[in-house]
């Protein structure tokens, strides 16, 4: 009997602290860029972020060189927020002498609808350096695991 006891005791402790962390990733792949991103968040209030990393490449012939693949890290997450099935990650790449003086502003909006795995959303991403500013927007497929 003591042994029951302790087992469900334990088994009830165990239980408690028991979460389930959030992770996302999203990606776009069309004329002008192709990325992957993913984000962890902490299941608890505030939902604090884990973990980021992403990688990009601009396909499209009008941005300015030599920025190639671009990989991203949780440095680069300049604003962030995941709050009952709504996604906002905000990028910003400053690749400095490396890349020419070229920066990236990429924004990821999307929403998962209750329940649900796989959601879509657009991004919006701004390539400065050049002669201009070059904006490129479209959709974006994400899934939570």
């Amino acid at each position: 009997m003591h042994r029951f006891l302790l087992a469900f005791t334990a088994l009830v402790g165990a239980t408690e602290v028991a979460h389930a962390d959030s992770r996302f990733f999203c990606s776009a792949d069309d004329k002008n860029v192709r990325f992957t991103v993913e984000s962890g968040f902490k299941a608890e209030p505030g939902h604090e972020l884990n973990h980021f990393r992403g990688a990009l490449i601009i396909k499209n012939e009008t941005a300015p060189q030599p920025l190639g693949r671009v990989s991203i890290d949780s440095d680069s997450l300049s604003n962030r927020w995941s709050h009952n099935g709504e996604l906002r990650l905000e990028i910003l790449y400053d690749g400095g002498k490396a890349a020419g003086g070229q920066s990236v502003n990429l924004t990821v909006s999307a929403e998962q609808p209750n329940g649900a795995t796989a959601f879509q959303g657009v991004y919006d991403m701004t390539v400065y350096g050049g002669d201009k500013p070059i904006t490129f927007n479209g959709k974006v497929s994400c899934g939570a695991k």
